[in-house]
């Protein structure tokens, strides 16, 4: 970060700070004052569906606010990386547009977990803002609800702030709430007066007004959580009351640098002047282009922290979201009469000028700016393929029609309002009603097919209905010591037929981080159970099944044996391992950008999604594979330790995409090899694993690439099937299997010789079809006009006829109709004396498809098409002659 700021101050009491230097204050202030000092967590939440995005600070600490977490602290303090691009945070459009709109913006923040409440926030907060960063107090207001009298009373206790600069507002303003039912309470936002003379008075209508525009500015929200809201709306007072605020760091570093725009802080003004620089014209705040330049900005910081995080550029979810971004900031540099990747080099400089603060970014530099630069090239040559579209369109009418425009926009990936702008360039306009009718129905069906799959399920139906045999019972997980346990069942439920029940000793692992789930065995006396689920419920594991025999229930102790399928589980645990070797050799084989995108971990195979922007070579999955194996044949230990995730990531331990840690992981390591953190089960020595082969290497989106693969039994078997069908072909070739290859590499050579005997004999035959077509012409006005069914086996061999006649037919047209099987092909020829007299092949070929219900198009000289009904084609090659004289008196 630059340490001199690029804007003056404008008001000299402020002292000035960079963005970095305003970072780290706050946080040092709250670890003085007994926070704990978190990392920023992922912008994908990890456990949590109901966000795409964390798009506040307050993400990371949900579950403990519900009371399912015990974090090991009571108050903590974060600079968090936020992103508010969907949902009802939707700031895109308004980027660049407004002074203080943005994609991505750290939120700084500190939190109470029933420590302390707020006399203590109101006071941390006031001490922070008027000795720490030495604001001045008499242009700070607060809003509090309009009955939150304790807040009001302590604003004036601890701050000293008269009356009037305490302003009561509603419950849209000054009432938060995590969902519709669950912790909410009221809030109390601090706000900045920017007026010249701070000292008048406001009434609460006159303030509201204020802080519409930018005279008074809000900043910093303190979050007072009191109350449980129940589905009916009644506020029980929580047992433990729990501090949330947030700060937006590009606001406070506005006003600490005296600037009237978040544009103009040293946030952003490198990026503006490394856009500048690329562009070779000078950025003007005021003008037009300006908006573009802010744009870029923006959303190179958006792009750099989104792919740090593991997201790629997608046609769906997340990386949707990021192509969105990426390429809205490509439009704005094709606005500026860019034609060459632009972004890539903000993106640096937000390496350059974030690092310090986000070490990610340059240990990710290189991956960053490759898959920026492959995705801005490939939108570039999007916007070329839609310019031609679009070119096409204008041409035939100035109005684009609303459905067009979609096609546009959904097909060639052509931005809304760069088919508006050409459009009006060009005296046209667009129908944009018609756009958005067509968009939302899209945007339908694709909410339809979401719930169809499943994504809109509601909360898990086990949630409800048990019955507790021992309510204060803890559950421990004994599975990574043991696959078979005696223990008790502490909480049952009964459904149908099925069996739900949780074990005080739970040796089934649960699905998590890619691994499936245990079946096995639940027997007591007088019953069993086959386990064929396993699921998380209320904090808690439940394993499911039908039951054999008659479940006794009741509040008695019920005694049990628990068995966990001992062969699938170590064949879970080879694969297992497998994949963490396999990250280990990819990393090794294609690079360091290669991070995991996602996995499955099945007693049969394993499945490892990584990013890689290309397909891998034969060379290199071979290189991979040989790799693992010979880390296998070196029969590494595996080692499992217990540390904290700063120290566990410290010594070099892979955390990875999308996954949720607490104070204390658990380190898988392979001495030497690899070092990840992770929950699953494992062998106890890579030997352990036998045999490791690659099935396939294939793309599931850009920039991701997936590896199957076997180990153990699967992948021996697999080694045998392989032997036994090269044996009978060996068999079927008459020779040996170590024969095979040099026997199949003649037997090609013979069929090649044969093709070539076919085609020279075929040409020797066409030749004559060729002077029988042309000595059958019809003469139409001195043209020629050949009509007629060929018979040959393929659309290659028709054109090549196609090629023959038209070499030797001299001025003529011609239209040949061939049974390919089940589909019959059209295919109509033009000398290019003709299409100057107004006889084009495109033109014949759309009116003798559509005789048959078919249809076709192409070139003036040469065009194609198809035969809808077979019956119908005696009377087209009857019109063809009628065709050409039409278009001849046409012309």
């Amino acid at each position: 970060m630059p340490g001199a700021l690029r804007n003056p101050v404008a008001e000299p009491y402020i002292t000035p700070m960079t963005a970095s230097e305003i970072r780290q204050k706050f946080l040092d202030f709250f670890a003085q004052n007994g926070h704990a000092v978190r990392p920023s967590s992922s912008l994908i939440p990890a456990d949590d569906p109901t966000l795409l995005f964390t798009n506040a600070g307050m993400v990371q600490f949900k579950r403990v606010f519900l009371g399912e977490d015990k974090p090991g602290y009571l108050r903590a303090a974060t600079s968090q990386k936020c992103l508010r691009v969907s949902g009802k945070h939707n700031d895109l459009e308004e980027v660049g547009v407004t002074p203080r709109h943005h994609t991505f913006f750290e939120m700084l923040g500190n939190f109470s977990f029933g420590d302390y409440f707020k006399r203590d926030a109101i006071r941390f907060a006031w001490e922070l803002l008027t000795e720490g960063y030495r604001l001045p107090p008499e242009r700070l207001w607060a809003t509090v609800h309009h009955t939150d009298d304790e807040a009001a009373g302590l604003w004036r206790e601890i701050a000293g702030l008269p009356a009037h600069r305490i302003i009561r507002l509603g419950d849209k303003d000054n009432f938060w709430q995590m969902a519709e039912t669950g912790p909410c309470g009221p809030c109390s936002e601090i706000h900045y007066d920017r007026r010249a003379d701070p000292g008048t008075p406001l009434s609460t209508e006159e303030f509201v007004a204020a802080t519409d525009g930018s005279d008074i500015l809000e900043f910093w929200n303190l979050v007072f959580m009191q109350y449980d809201r129940a589905a009916d709306g009644t506020l029980t007072p929580l047992p433990a009351p729990s501090i949330d605020t947030g700060m937006g760091l590009e606001r406070l570093t506005m006003l600490m640098q005296g600037v009237n725009s978040n544009y103009e802080t040293d946030l952003f003004t490198p990026l503006i002047e490394r856009a500048a620089q690329v562009m070779n014209r000078p950025y003007d705040k005021d003008a037009a282009d300006g908006v573009s330049y802010r744009v870029l900005a923006d959303h190179a910081r958006a792009v750099a922290f989104l792919m740090a995080d593991g997201v790629f550029p997608t046609n769906e979810g997340r990386g949707y979201v990021l192509r969105r971004i990426l390429r809205r900031a490509v439009r704005h540099g094709w606005l500026l009469g860019q034609r060459e990747p632009t972004l890539v080099h903000v993106v640096d400089q937000v390496v350059d000028i974030m690092s310090d603060a986000f070490p990610q970014l340059r240990e990710r530099r290189d991956h960053l700016l490759r898959a920026t630069r492959e995705e801005e090239e490939r939108f570039l040559a999007t916007i070329d393929r839609g310019m031609e579209r679009l070119d096409d369109l204008l041409a035939k009418r100035p109005h684009i029609a609303g459905a067009d425009a979609f096609q546009l926009y959904d097909t060639f990936g052509f931005p809304i309002d760069l088919t508006e702008l050409i459009a009006r360039e060009r005296g046209g306009s667009v129908d944009i009603e018609g756009f958005e009718k067509a968009l939302g129905e899209q945007r339908e069906r694709s909410r339809m097919d979401r719930k169809a799959a499943g994504h809109d399920a509601g909360a898990d139906v086990l949630a409800q209905g048990w019955e507790d045999v021992d309510p204060e019972a803890e559950q421990e997980f004994v599975g990574y010591h043991t696959t078979k346990v005696q223990t008790e069942v502490i909480a049952y439920r009964r459904e149908n037929g099925r069996l739900a029940i949780q074990l005080r000793s739970n040796p089934f692992y649960v699905e998590s981080g890619g691994q499936v789930s245990d079946p096995g065995l639940v027997e007591g006396d007088g019953w069993r159970m086959v386990v064929d689920d396993v699921r998380r419920v209320a904090g808690r594991v439940a394993v499911l099944g039908d039951v054999e025999g008659n479940f006794p229930g009741g509040r008695r102790p019920l005694h049990v044996q628990a068995v966990v399928l001992s062969e699938e589980r170590h064949d879970t645990e080879r694969n297992h391992t497998a994949t963490h070797l396999l990250h280990a050799a990819l990393r090794k084989v294609l690079g360091t950008h290669v991070l995991q995108r996602g996995s499955l971990v099945a007693p049969d195979r394993l499945r490892f999604d990584f990013s890689h922007p290309r397909p891998m070579t034969a060379e290199e999955t071979r290189a991979v594979e040989d790799e693992v194996n010979r880390r296998i044949l070196e029969d590494h230990p595996i080692r499992i330790d217990f540390t904290s995730y700063q120290e566990a990531v410290a010594k070099g331990a892979m955390a990875l995409f999308g996954e949720k840690y607490g104070d204390v992981v658990r380190m898988i390591s392979i001495p030497g090899v690899s070092s990840e953190l992770c929950g699953g089960t494992h062998v106890r020595h890579t030997a352990e694993i036998g045999l490791f082969r690659i099935v396939q290497e294939t793309g599931v989106a850009s920039g991701v690439r997936r590896v199957e693969a076997l180990t153990g039994t699967a992948a021996y078997k697999r080694a045998v099937a392989q032997e036994e069908l090269l044996r009978g072909v060996a068999t079927r070739l008459k020779t040996t299997p170590d024969n095979v290859q040099r026997r199949v590499e003649q037997l090609t050579e013979e069929v090649r010789e044969l093709q070539r005997q076919l085609e020279k004999a075929r040409q020797s035959g066409s030749a004559d079809v060729v002077g029988q077509l042309v000595q059958n012409a019809q003469s139409v006005n001195g043209v020629r006009v050949i009509a007629a069914e060929v018979a040959v086996h393929s659309n290659d061999e028709l054109r090549a006829l196609g090629d023959r006649i038209r070499a030797g037919m001299g001025s003529a047209a011609a239209v040949l109709i061939a049974r390919l099987g089940e589909r019959v092909a059209l295919f109509a020829l033009v000398s290019d004396d003709l299409i100057s007299r107004g006889v084009r092949a495109d033109a014949i070929v759309k009116e003798i498809a559509a005789l048959t219900g078919g249809s076709g198009g192409g070139r003036p000289h040469m065009a194609q098409g198809g035969v809808g009904d077979a019956s119908r084609i005696g009377l087209a090659l009857e019109r063809a002659p009628e065709i050409v004289r039409h278009l001849l008196a046409a012309k």
